[in-house]
């Protein structure tokens, strides 16, 4: 893992300044490469590269990376986890290393773009053709890895991070106005918009070429219906156990030391369980413990470590540990998020204990239905007497419903009768943080919805709800949060779930065999009662933290100031988060603390960066 950036475009080969300006936007990126820096430039390009060292340590497989010709040159981020097998059909290119990066080389210079479909893992990388002079960008299938860039007097910047390009390249800081109201709907900005005016991002599946001042950019990878749709259920499970454990067996290779994230959960028991079946040592797994039994999952990651015999490191914290962690996590945040806090505790104590390299749940949740908005979603789709009144009626019914609700749940309500009736068309109002009505009263145009949230229909039901949350809320919300927040520590988190592999074929597997008669059913039989029973029928547990109370106490002064000096800006009209704020601290509605956090992290994010 490791953090990229770079300019192309019109100058000379003694361009002073544009060498400067990669070295400070690389230099921006230490913490995702701690291990090597690396400048190159010619006549119009410079790269820069910042590595994490974890596949081949030697110093030859530093970056950026030339091929032995010299035409092309690569800045690499992430991981190809079937770079062997890649390689074995390369053989006749002088390998010099044994890292997976000068494979992608070799790769694109054989196959050009058509490199990626040979391709299984995470990645975001830049390859500079000398001969074209022509910069090839590219992000993963899923999205795991972010690429960021802009057009500015004929040359393309590029970064990780939003803040190598804001601070190191000198781009203006200026709030891109038409993303904030989506920002404060879900508390992301979808691809290709910023939160920076100028500044972009390449879509999860999406490559993109440079050449004479202008960018092309191509999908090559989506996540749409594959047939046949499979209803052999017996033949589903047999096929998600061996594509999890190929993912998983994939994500152990590594040089330096690597563990497992264990919550004692479904998602994170699965991966650590394949991990003991595919590794000839005891797994290094790792849980966050608490001496508050509200919060402590000790009892369930005890039972899992203990049944898979993994050297277990159980690390106690209180919730004043995460208090105490906000202002570092906040300042480690490349682009604003209301639910990261957890993740940087996480990596934070976890690359402490001497580990590089962690492998995450993340994902399960998405492919087999462990989300409550899916199953609200569901039973609001399948109500068709409902969908057939006229749309005033809908409204009327559900003001009734919300009659003694709180006001921003009533006002949910409403959105929902507005939207399609399709379980995929309701998710984003469960997923929303303000609602349209609020966004409305702060003087906000809510979020318009484009194509890329609209599933394939020839998909079942229950893939559509996972394709549409992928682009919701894991993309930009869960996967941007892990890279940031992990990558701040030097810390690679691999995500099996989100092999691209597997995601293509559980989204062909019908709902009849998805449909779960308890949690995760079709994941759980699948794995043939390899996870314990207490771990599969627990209830449903996450990091619960006291925010609530934390706003209201020792957050209190943290919150207004910031809230005072965001309504100082006139983004928005601020009478109405006046009155969520008086709401939330009078105690009437404590739920409403996730609506003003993601103001308070907006301010905090504006007055490091754009100011």
């Amino acid at each position: 893992m490791c953090g990229i950036t770079g300019i192309a475009g019109p100058g000379t080969a003694v361009d002073r300044r544009r060498r400067a300006t990669v070295v400070k936007m690389t230099r921006l990126l230490a913490h995702r490469g701690p291990d090597a820096e690396g400048i190159f430039e010619s006549e119009k390009v410079a790269l820069g590269h910042r590595r994490l060292s974890i596949i081949d340590l030697s110093e030859q497989a530093n970056q950026p990376m030339s091929d032995a010709g010299g035409r092309y040159t690569i800045v690499f981020n992430g991981e190809v986890y079937n770079f062997r097998e890649v390689r074995k059909r390369l053989g006749n290119y002088p390998f010099r290393t044994n890292c997976d990066t000068e494979v992608v080389l070799a790769a694109f210079k054989a196959w050009g773009p058509g490199c990626l479909a040979h391709f299984n893992g995470m990645f975001a990388f830049a390859i500079w053709d000398d001969e074209e002079e022509a910069l090839f960008l590219v992000r993963d299938r899923l999205g795991i890895k972010p690429l960021y860039f802009s057009l500015q007097g004929g040359q393309l910047f590029f970064a990780s991070e939003i803040r190598s390009l804001i601070h190191g390249a000198g781009l203006k800081k200026v709030l891109n106005r038409q993303s904030l109201s989506r920002y404060l709907a879900f508390q992301a900005v979808h691809p290709p918009e910023t939160l920076v005016e100028g500044i972009q991002q390449l879509q999860p599946g999406e490559w993109a070429v440079f050449r004479n001042g202008k960018i092309e950019k191509k999908k090559y990878w989506e996540p749409q219906a594959r047939s046949p749709i499979i209803g052999d259920c017996a033949t589903a499970k047999e096929q998600v156990k061996f594509l999890l454990g190929k993912a998983v067996e994939r994500r152990l290779v590594s040089d330096v030391p690597l563990g497992a994230f264990l919550s004692g959960g479904i998602d994170s028991s699965a991966i650590v369980a394949l991990m003991a079946q595919a590794s000839e040592r005891a797994v290094e797994t790792f849980s966050v413990v608490f001496d508050e039994q509200k919060f402590d999952e000790s009892e369930f990651s005890g039972l899992v470590a203990k049944r898979f015999k993994t050297r277990h490191h159980p690390i106690l914290l209180r919730p004043a540990d995460f208090l105490e962690s906000l202002p570092d996590a906040l300042a480690a945040m490349d682009t604003p998020s209301g639910d990261a806090i957890n993740t940087y505790v996480v990596s934070k104590v976890t690359k402490a204990a001497g580990i590089t390299v962690a492998l995450s749940g993340l994902g399960g949740d998405e492919l087999f239905m462990g989300y409550g908005p899916y199953f609200k979603s569901l039973r609001l789709g399948r109500m068709p007497l409902f969908w057939h009144l006229p749309a005033s009626l809908r409204k009327m019914a559900m003001k009734l419903a919300g009659a003694f609700m709180p006001g921003h749940q009533r006002e949910k309500l409403q959105e929902i009768a507005a939207s399609g009736s399709s379980a995929d068309q309701l998710l984003p109002a469960f997923r929303k943080v303000l609602t349209e009505a609020s966004l409305r009263k702060m003087g906000l145009q809510p979020p318009l919805l484009n194509g890329r949230f609209r599933p394939d229909e020839r998909l079942p039901v229950y893939s559509r709800l996972t394709v549409a949350d992928l682009a919701l809320y894991t993309q930009d919300v869960l996967l941007k949060d892990t890279d940031q927040m992990s990558m701040a520590h030097a810390l690679e988190v691999r995500v099996p779930f989100f092999d691209h592999e597997l995601v293509e074929y559980v989204l062909r597997i019908s709902d009849g065999c998805k449909h779960p008669g308890y949690p995760k059913q079709l994941l759980v039989e699948a794995l043939g009662g390899l996870l314990p029973k207490e771990v599969v029928f627990r209830k449903k547990q996450g990091f619960d933290l006291p925010w609530k109370v934390w706003m209201k106490g020792a957050l209190k002064p943290f919150c207004e100031a910031r809230l005072d000096r965001l309504s100082q800006r006139n983004l928005f009209d601020f009478a109405h988060v006046q009155q969520l704020w008086a709401t939330f601290l009078s105690g009437k509605n404590d739920t409403l603390w996730s609506r003003i956090w993601v103001l308070v992290v907006l301010e905090d994010w504006l007055e490091r960066n754009l100011d």
